[in-house]
């Protein structure tokens, strides 16, 4: 089956929200104060991490996981309320936004609701015949996706939030651990409703058939790969055949989503400057730029130096200046505004291009037609002197952070700095 694709994902991007962590209040209507800022930075999806209530038993630290859900229909109250939710998706479409939620479908909290009212929903321990523990993580248990009253019931509930609160679509929570045929039934029936955006956590180099029922997929070797090849000094070639076998994998409707941070990242392995330290703008730069859609966390507008705890409250200190508030808005600008950086469009192409720093640098080109943009990244901790001996990139271009000039029909030699990048727009 071949699902129906939302007319907005081409151009969006996705800016995760972690509302505990947002503000000292740790609210919706604390959050909604931000709105007008990450509007004007250009953001165009906002997905809020879990925002159902939190189960008490064995939970994690003193406030516990978001992930360990005790009620897939009701609103956390530390974040607000029913109405607080609606009041903040209504204000963020009102603002031009799309909302999506975190969905965990593979398992709940010890103390959902259905371990009381449905316990045939779990699966059982052989030995204990007790709920099942996800994974050795002992504060989550398990569903059971061969039941078909769970399936049915499970469906109903993401159904209450578009029905009710109107979202636009879902973050699946380490999607591959549930049955692919939960989601293909899942989206079918669902998308009677709206045509919905659909993003897995999950990896296409490791589960390519997911693409059969989501928009878009997580970049998690990609990632991995990029934080060792920086801090191990490894060469740069490494990173272009992991490049390759993303693209050979599915076709132009199969989206990735590229990222240098998101809530596990940051809280479990460091910042992406504890990964990528000066290396973080130009692999954010990539990003942005690759085929795909982009990533923003919480606080990386800042940038936000510190892990963020997970199960305690340790809110992101908005009281400095965004640094990079103009960083991110001139990338998502570009990517709104041009259409070389559409994503499942069969008319935009990426063309690798030839140098003679090819062991340092990325060089691309994004074409859609008549409109292009050309990427440099210097993928080394060496100053460069880099020429481009490719034919397919001729005329005058904009720097769109320097916003000058430069003929690259006439030239098409210059210096580039240690983990420099440059983007340029025909």
């Amino acid at each position: 089956m071949i699902f129906k694709k939302a007319d907005w994902i081409n151009n969006t991007d996705v800016y995760e929200v972690n509302i505990r962590q947002y503000s000292q209040e740790g609210t919706f209507r604390a959050f909604e104060k931000q709105l007008p800022r990450l509007k004007d930075m250009g953001v165009s999806t906002l997905w809020f991490m879990p925002i159902t209530p939190i189960s008490q038993k064995f939970k994690k630290g003193t406030m516990g996981s978001q992930y360990a859900c005790s009620d897939y229909i009701s609103i956390n109250p530390e974040f607000g309320n029913l109405e607080d939710f609606k009041s903040t998706v209504k204000i963020a479409h009102d603002l031009g936004f799309k909302i999506i939620i975190d969905w965990v479908a593979n398992h709940t909290g010890w103390d959902h609701v259905w371990t009381m009212s449905n316990p045939e929903y779990y699966k059982k321990d052989i030995v204990t015949g007790d709920f099942k523990i996800a994974c050795g993580m002992d504060d989550i248990i398990e569903l059971d996706y061969d039941n078909p009253s769970l399936r049915l019931a499970m469906i109903d509930s993401m159904k209450y939030w578009i029905t009710e609160c109107d979202i636009d679509g879902f973050r699946c929570d380490l999607a591959f651990w549930v049955r692919l045929d939960f989601w293909m039934e899942a989206r079918t029936e669902l998308e009677k409703t709206k045509t919905l955006f659909w993003l897995a956590e999950s990896d296409p180099l490791e589960n390519p058939d997911y693409y059969n029922a989501f928009d878009a997929c997580y970049t998690w070797t990609w990632m991995h790969q990029t934080t060792d090849f920086y801090n191990n000094h490894q060469i740069k070639n490494l990173l272009d055949g992991i490049l390759n076998r993303y693209n050979l994998n599915g076709n132009k409707e199969n989206i990735k989503l590229w990222f240098t941070s998101n809530h596990d990242e940051n809280s479990w392995n460091g910042t992406e400057y504890e990964k990528y330290g000066d290396a973080a703008k130009a692999f954010a730069v990539h990003s942005f730029t690759w085929e795909g859609i982009p990533l923003i966390y919480s606080g990386q507008e800042l940038p936000n130096l510190k892990r963020l705890q997970f199960f305690e409250k340790d809110s992101i200190d908005w009281a400095r200046k965004c640094e990079l508030h103009d960083f991110y808005k001139t990338l998502l600008k570009l990517r709104k505004e041009n259409s070389a950086l559409r994503t499942s469009d069969e008319e935009s192409i990426t063309i690798i291009l030839h140098t003679n720093c090819e062991n340092n640098v990325l060089a691309y080109l994004r074409k859609n037609g008549e409109q292009e943009v050309l990427v440099l990244l210097n993928f080394s901790s060496q100053l460069v002197e880099l020429s481009i001996m490719d034919e397919h990139l001729e005329g005058i271009f904009k720097d769109v952070f320097a916003e000058t000039n430069f003929n690259f029909t006439e030239i098409k030699s210059f210096e580039l700095m240690p983990w420099a990048y440059k983007v340029f727009e025909k």
